[in-house]
């Protein structure tokens, strides 16, 4: 069965991604931060896109240029990763940067620092991930040095291409090269949580039931 990004979209979730990466070795996938969803509830799901942002005290000739670059590049299924330190000098985000990378077929955006026009992105149905909101713009206060190269987030490592998601428990990314192991691991996992639920509604007790699947 192939496990697309639809598929993920509608049935997974990052607590059974975690799960299953703790198997493979990978511990540290999900930044600790509180990073949440500030415009729609349903998990965002994509390849990463990745930014690196810098705070700044001067006056920048040219403050959007790479930032501008890096969304005119998204390509199909990209999720905008902004690695901004945690910084909430600014907000670095908004409903105009949200429009253009639709355009692209950008499908959401993860925003480790602050957002703006929350209320547009909201009604535009944006995914929006971010630690808080701030109304400045980022103008002489942050921009993007690089991007479509690894960043970090808390320690975790977010490379381009990379498959992120994100929903109300938090964030997790996927690294390529056990993406396949990952995600297969992860649909056996959902069924047979599934199947334990079932019986644990059924009456079962959950000693039982954990004896009898071994899923928790």
């Amino acid at each position: 069965m192939e496990i697309t990004l639809e598929l993920i979209r509608e049935k997974f979730y990052t607590a059974v991604l975690c799960d299953v990466l703790d198997e493979l070795g990978f511990r540290h996938q999900s930044p600790r931060l509180d990073l949440r969803p500030l415009t729609v509830e349903r998990p965002l799901v994509g390849r990463c896109k990745t930014t690196l942002w810098m705070e700044m005290a001067h006056q920048d000739p040219s403050p959007y240029e790479q930032e501008l670059l890096a969304v005119d590049s998204c390509q199909p299924d990209d999720v905008i990763i902004a690695a901004a330190q945690g910084s909430r000098r600014s907000g670095i985000w908004g409903e105009l940067l949200s429009t253009a990378a639709r355009n692209q077929g950008c499908v959401g955006a993860l925003i480790d620092g602050c957002v703006r026009d929350v209320r547009q992105m909201r009604a535009m149905d944006f995914p929006v991930y971010a630690i808080g909101t701030s109304p400045y713009d980022s103008q002489h206060r942050q921009r993007v040095v690089d991007f479509d190269v690894p960043v970090e987030i808390d320690g975790v490592s977010f490379v381009p291409g990379d498959l992120v998601m994100a929903d109300i428990d938090g964030v997790v990314v996927v690294p390529q090269g056990v993406e396949h192991k990952a995600l297969k691991a992860a649909w056996d996992k959902i069924n047979a949580e599934n199947i334990t639920r079932d019986a644990i509604k059924q009456g079962m007790k959950a000693t039982e039931a954990y004896e009898k699947y071994g899923v928790l």
